[in-house]
């Protein structure tokens, strides 16, 4: 059945990126990059606020030192399609979510080894050294992202005229219906999803629960306070809140091949985008209406 699941997944990824890339355009790609703020802004918070704000939570929570290693692995695989489609679903700067994963996985192949290995020697367990390999990640990249999100534009540049109303309107209900795919595929015929008894695991669940809230609220308010505004503030508290699992368990299971550290990236992903939506769903409208007073 892992097979099932190697399958489904990647094509998953790939049909929601061709269907995000449908809505976009290639200017709202250029006023990315021509205001590149809220890209480093993101950036910043994902590779650098990110990793410290969870070496602080595990740092003093009691739990295993694999455990709080596994945190770190999580911390250290930011973003994903979950988050450009989150994104997309509560219309937020779909072009500045996939801009920041696309990055992402150009730094990740150097970051990842470097947190990794500094947590492994300041919490305390064995030291264990690992690298990513660049071209085998550019290639996962570039076949489940940046090739559909780009045949979408392209789609959409020439043949949008074509596109009804009715079928955006079908896209806000096809797209998350392929990640509801992908999410049974991986709760019922993963290997790695097989073996755990989430109830076994309540005390792990209390700080990731914490860390979910604590970095979306940090996303938020620090680019707010960076003059951000507020669409591209609450995209990347999802981006925050909403780490690459599959990537952490690639790490932990394959390469790392230490199922304890797989662990903590197994228990996120069981709710994280559920709890992510609902965080930032909540930031969008209730701080969104706050802001419209002051105004």
């Amino acid at each position: 059945m892992q097979e099932v699941v190697n399958i489904i997944v990647p094509l998953s990824i790939a049909f929601i990126m061709l269907g995000i890339g449908l809505e976009l355009c290639f200017r709202d790609f250029r006023r990315v990059f021509t205001h590149p703020r809220p890209v480093l802004t993101g950036l910043g918070n994902q590779l650098i606020l990110l990793p410290l704000l969870t070496f602080a939570l595990v740092y003093f929570w009691p739990m295993g030192k694999i455990y709080k290693v596994g945190f770190m692995l999580l911390a250290a695989c930011p973003g994903g399609t979950a988050s450009n489609l989150v994104t997309k679903m509560l219309k937020g700067k779909v072009a500045l979510s996939v801009s920041l994963t696309a990055f992402n996985s150009f730094i990740i192949v150097f970051s990842i080894p470097f947190v990794m290995q500094l947590s492994f020697l300041l919490l305390g367990s064995d030291t264990k050294q690992f690298e990513l390999k660049f071209t085998d990640t550019m290639q996962d990249v570039f076949l489940t992202v940046i090739l559909p999100v780009s045949l979408g534009i392209l789609l959409n540049e020439y043949f949008g005229h074509k596109f009804t109303d009715k079928f955006h309107q079908a896209l806000k209900y096809i797209l998350p219906g392929i990640m509801l795919i992908a999410f049974l595929a991986v709760i019922f015929f993963d290997e790695s999803q097989q073996e755990v008894n989430y109830l076994d695991h309540i005390n792990l669940f209390i700080p990731l629960f914490l860390l979910n809230f604590i970095t979306i609220a940090t996303g938020y308010f620090s680019s707010r306070r960076l003059h951000l505004e507020h669409k591209a503030a609450y995209t990347i508290a999802i981006e925050m809140g909403l780490q690459n699992s599959v990537l952490a368990l690639f790490i932990a299971n394959q390469i790392l091949k230490d199922k304890d550290l797989s662990l903590v990236a197994v228990l996120y992903s069981s709710f994280s985008l559920i709890t992510t939506f609902l965080i930032a769903w909540g930031i969008k409208v209730y701080l969104n209406n706050r802001i419209k007073k002051v105004d």
